[in-house]
Parts: C-alpha cells; sequence; structure tokens
C-alpha cells in the first residue's frame, strides 16, 4: 500500500468502515465529500494512460513489485531491467499501466513502455547537452553492438568502443556502460553512441602533458596497439608512436610480427617527431648497441666467415655473418665464370655458406664476401691445361652478332669468330650453326693470359676441305651442279660436299637462250678459284659456246688455207656467215 500521512491516518481510525458498509449509519455528506477529496488526491487513477512514478517495494524471482500510489500495487517483468542489472528495493522507477488488474487483482505495469514514452526526450537532451548516459549493451551487430538507452535501440560502431582496436566484441555484451549521445537521425529513429569519446576526454588532459615532456632521445614505456606491415604503433599513454620496421632489430626481419605481438609492454626511445609532436618516431633496437660495434676487431680482409643467406636479388645475395652484421657476395663473385647469371642459381635464402671476406669498411659499417674465392682460379694453370692447338669439347653459352661463346670448363670461356665456325659454309650468324647448349668441338688459337681470353676455333678441328677443292675445282674444269638460290647479280649453285660457287646472270644462259632457274641441275665450267677467299666462280653458257667458238675457229682455218681456197663453195661460206653471226648474237 501507499505511504499515507498523519491527517489521512486519523481519518481512516474514526471512521466506522462496518457500518458504512452495512448502511447502518448514515452518511454526512460533508464527511463524505472530505473523503472523495481525499482519496481523488491521494490516489493514482488507473484509468489513465500516463508515465508515473513508483517504489519498488519488494523483489521477487520474477518481478518487481511496485508502488504507484495506486489501489493496490503493480507488477513488472525483471526482464525489464536487464539493462539494470542493479535493481534494488527503494529504487525509484517510471511505469505505465499494462493491465488494470489480473487474476489476482493485481495491476500490471511496464516499465519499458514508460521508458520508450520518455526515451526521445531524454536523448535529445543528452544529445545536446552531452549528457553521460548509461546504456545496457544488448547484443553483436555487424560493425558494432546494440545498446539499450532509455529503453530505445541505439548502435554503437565498433570503431567507437574504444580508443584502441577491439578484437572481442562479445566481452562487452550483457554490460552497463557510459556513453555520449554523438548522433540522432529523426527520420529514421537512430541513435548512435560513442564510449570512446569519452575516454578521448580523459586522456586528453594526460596526452598533452605526455606532448609537452617528449624529447629526443627519452625512453618511455608503451603498448603495442597495432602492428602493420611496415611498423608497429605504441600507445605511449594517450600518444601514438610509430617504430618503423627498419628500427625494431638490428637483424632483417620479414615482419614486424617476428619481434612483437599485440599488447605488448616495451620500452622505447623518440627518435623525431614533427613541431606539433602529433607524429612520433620510435626506435627499439636503439636501445641497444650496433652489432658492429662488437664484431671481433680481429677481423680482416682474406679472413673466412660463416653466415645465412637473409636476402636473395638478381645482383647478390645478403649474409648475415653475426647478429645484425651483414656482407654482401655480388654474383660476380659467386663463380669464376664470366657468364654472370642471377644469385639465384647458387643460393637460396635460409643457406648457410662459408665466404672470404673480400673488403671490411668499420666506419660505414659495409662488407663484401666472395664464395669463389673458396676454390682455386681455373686460370692459374691455363697454359698447362689449354695450350695452343690442343683440342677441347665446350658448351654453347652465349651468342653474339660476331661470334659464340663456348664454356670449357666453370670460369673458362672462349670466343669462337663466325668465320672461323665453317670452312665451306657462309653463316650470316651462329644461330644457323649451333644453338645455345649444345656440345661443340674447339681448338685453341691464341691465349691471352693476362687478359683472361682464349679464342678458339670449330672448323680447325677439321681437315680444310679448300685444299681437296682446289685440286678438283681448277680452272677450266666442268662439274655438275644445282641451282639452290637465285640473287641480284646470279645464282648460287651447289656442286656436293659442302661446295658451293656462284654464277653470274649472263652465264645462266642456255643454248636454246633461256636461263637456268632456281632447282635445275646442269654442267658447270670454273671460271675462277680463290682458295683464300673461298671463291668458285662458273658459268654453263661457257659449256656450248665454247665448242661453238671451236667450230668457227675450224671453218675460218679452212677458209684460210690457200690450198683449200679455191674449193670453197659459196654454200660452204654462208653456213660460216651464219655461224659467226649467231655467237655474235649470243655475246650482245
Amino acid at each position: 500500500m501507499a505511504e499515507i500521512n498523519k491527517e489521512q491516518q486519523e481519518f481512516l481510525n474514526s471512521f466506522n468502515w462496518h457500518n458504512y458498509a452495512e448502511g447502518i449509519d448514515a452518511i454526512d455528506e460533508k464527511n463524505l465529500q472530505e473523503f472523495e477529496e481525499l482519496v481523488t488526491k491521494t490516489f493514482i487513477s488507473t484509468g489513465d494512460e500516463e508515465v508515473v512514478e513508483g517504489v519498488v517495494v519488494r523483489l521477487t524471482d520474477r518481478d518487481a513489485i511496485v508502488d504507484i500510489n495506486a489501489k493496490s500495487e503493480g507488477a513488472i517483468s525483471l526482464n525489464e531491467f536487464r539493462y539494470n542489472p542493479n535493481l534494488k528495493v527503494g529504487d525509484k522507477v517510471e511505469v505505465l499501466i499494462d493491465v488494470r488488474e489480473d487474476k489476482s487483482g493485481q495491476l500490471v505495469l511496464s516499465h519499458k513502455k514508460a521508458r520508450t514514452i520518455k526515451a526521445w526526450d531524454r536523448v535529445i537532451a543528452a544529445n545536446e547537452s552531452g549528457e553521460i548516459v548509461n546504456g545496457f549493451v544488448k547484443c553483436r551487430t555487424k560493425g558494432g553492438m546494440i545498446v539499450d538507452v532509455f529503453g530505445i535501440e541505439a548502435f554503437l560502431p565498433g570503431s567507437q568502443i574504444d580508443v584502441k582496436p577491439i578484437r572481442d566484441y562479445d566481452q562487452y555484451v550483457n554490460k552497463t556502460m557510459e556513453f555520449k549521445v554523438v548522433k540522432i537521425n529523426h527520420e529514421f529513429k537512430n541513435v548512435v553512441v560513442s564510449h570512446k569519446a569519452l575516454i578521448e576526454a580523459d586522456i586528453e588532459v594526460q596526452k598533452k602533458e605526455i606532448i609537452g615532456q617528449l624529447e629526443k632521445g627519452q625512453v618511455l614505456e608503451g603498448v603495442v596497439k597495432n602492428i602493420t606491415s611496415y611498423g608497429v604503433f605504441i600507445d605511449l599513454g594517450g600518444v601514438d608512436g610509430l617504430i618503423h620496421i627498419t628500427d625494431l632489430s638490428w637483424s632483417r626481419i620479414n615482419h614486424p610480427s617476428e619481434v612483437l605481438e599485440l599488447d605488448q609492454k616495451l620500452n622505447v626511445v623518440i627518435l623525431d617527431f614533427d613541431d606539433e609532436k602529433t607524429r612520433i618516431q620510435l626506435g627499439l633496437k636503439q636501445l641497444n648497441a650496433h652489432p658492429w660495434d662488437a664484431l671481433d676487431a680481429n677481423l680482416k680482409v682474406g679472413d673466412k666467415v660463416k653466415g645465412k643467406v637473409v636476402v636473395l636479388a638478381d645482383y647478390g645475395a645478403f649474409i648475415e655473418v653475426a647478429e645484425g652484421v651483414e656482407g654482401l657476395i655480388h654474383v660476380s663473385e659467386m663463380s669464376w665464370s664470366t657468364h654472370l647469371r642471377s644469385a639465384q642459381d647458387f643460393v637460396k635464402v635460409g643457406d648457410e655458406v662459408e665466404a672470404v671476406i673480400l673488403t671490411l669498411d668499420r666506419e660505414e659499417r659495409k662488407m663484401s664476401l666472395g664464395i669463389k674465392q673458396m676454390t682455386t682460379d681455373p686460370w692459374t694453370d691455363i697454359t698447362a691445361k689449354y695450350p695452343v692447338g690442343s683440342k677441347h669439347t665446350g658448351i654453347v653459352r652465349n651468342f653474339t652478332n660476331f661470334g659464340i661463346f663456348v664454356e670449357l670448363e666453370e670460369g673458362i670461356d672462349g670466343l669462337v669468330y663466325i668465320s672461323d665456325l665453317s670452312w665451306t659454309k657462309k653463316i650470316k650468324h651462329p644461330s644457323e650453326f649451333v644453338n645455345v647448349g649444345d656440345k661443340l668441338d674447339v681448338v685453341v688459337l691464341e691465349l691471352d693470359v693476362e687478359g683472361r681470353k682464349l679464342s678458339l676455333g670449330h672448323k680447325q678441328t677439321t681437315e680444310n676441305p679448300w685444299d681437296k677443292v682446289e685440286a678438283n675445282f681448277g680452272l677450266g674444269t666442268v662439274h655438275n651442279g644445282t641451282v639452290t638460290e637465285m640473287v641480284d647479280k646470279g645464282a648460287t649453285v651447289d656442286f656436293g660436299d659442302n661446295v658451293q660457287g656462284f654464277v653470274p646472270t649472263r652465264h645462266l644462259e642456255k643454248e636454246d637462250g633461256k636461263k637456268l632457274k632456281k632447282g635445275d641441275t646442269a654442267e658447270f665450267k670454273v671460271i675462277e678459284f680463290n682458295k683464300e677467299f673461298k671463291r668458285i666462280v662458273a658459268s654453263h653458257t661457257a659449256i656450248f659456246r665454247e665448242e661453238e667458238e671451236k667450230v668457227v675457229k675450224e671453218a675460218e682455218a679452212k677458209v684460210t688455207t690457200s690450198t683449200q681456197a679455191e674449193k670453197s663453195t659459196l654454200g660452204d661460206i654462208d653456213a660460216l656467215a651464219e655461224l659467226k653471226a649467231k655467237m655474235e648474237k649470243g655475246e650482245k
């Protein structure tokens, strides 16, 4: 029952309820009017649909019993107070009468409906004033959380939960937290709240204090806030700083996660910051001495060192010979071969290698290494292994327009000029003769030890066929040949046995006046031979023209012979004139 004052209590004590109920005593009109005014003034009408304030008078397992100063108390399901798990007897709550009376004659009240009616006014007021409100985190949703604020479901974006990135949203579900109302959409009845805004306000003072005291070289304690591929963000207590990946460790690392983990506490040193001190560059490796300073003082050029391949590029490999101390092996120092290849052909990341120190600069902290120096230079006894005139088999490694490079062994290459590939063939490019990777027999023609150059020849591995050609293709000799190619000034004729000759255009004429064409086979007479330039010039026309000249000369001899001049007939003279005219026409 609702509490009553002293005046009301006296009236109730003096009133004869029995006689009133039985109709025994007459009711004084004045007293009845006073009673009705008292009831109207004291008790709330359960017929009005308005939000009223009540007091929690008792809690059961399921309900909260609330006195709203009506004829009877009301019950509210505890589910409506999930946002307020600390509800207790004596708390004042807003309610709306949901059911006038249940079967037991008790009012059924609704706190949720009452909150909803008042909620928008409160939310708008909180947004305008910046008031901090309590909200109950109901559940997760896409991109954030759903929060009960004054009975309204508000949205809490994930980015507004805390100043640091949140990885476990579920830890906030079913918790009551403080928020600021940051945005209201009246059209769609949407409300956005933020818990981060409260934290930022709290740390702003700390942030200004920290920034004001920052100095280069200062060592501070921080917490790993975020890890990226290029570095680590450190929370210095409201102020963020970045440790670039190159400032995490003196040793080379591929990703910051190899060194640090989220939420890890550590000491860092301030390396630099901008004028506003909003961009702070931090270092971790600088807290330890540089590994080069601890490098063995007796280490010198020529010493052998062991290390692991940590970085690989086409031009070479970086070897970590001590923690934080690296040396470069250029690809040219990986093999005695003069044909530079990629470093990947020799080593791979993670390999353990032994190398020789070639240069050492402690001030610049640079070191160059070599692994080919671990073996003997193949040019050391080159004259003994490859004397001039010796024959060998090598592998074709590369082409140029003027020849090919042949590798006799790793580190020993020689050049075969295109003119030394074949005795007989005219080769325009080496690719017409061999392929890269082919084995090729060669003879050492020249050796330059100081210049580390070898001149090789392939055709010299066989006898010069032109010695034999000279004997067989002398001037005036006749041979069968096939026209293989037509050119502007004549044709190329193949005589077999890799022997080719050239026939000028005017010497391609046949006896019938037509010219030989590609694919034709005929007899040819050698009219020029040059062994030095490997040149044979032949003629088909000369074959039959020589016979004609022979006939003319014989006829002329008959005419000029005095003993037979008188015997010459007119017919003989006409035949001779006709033959001579024919020859003159052919020459033209």
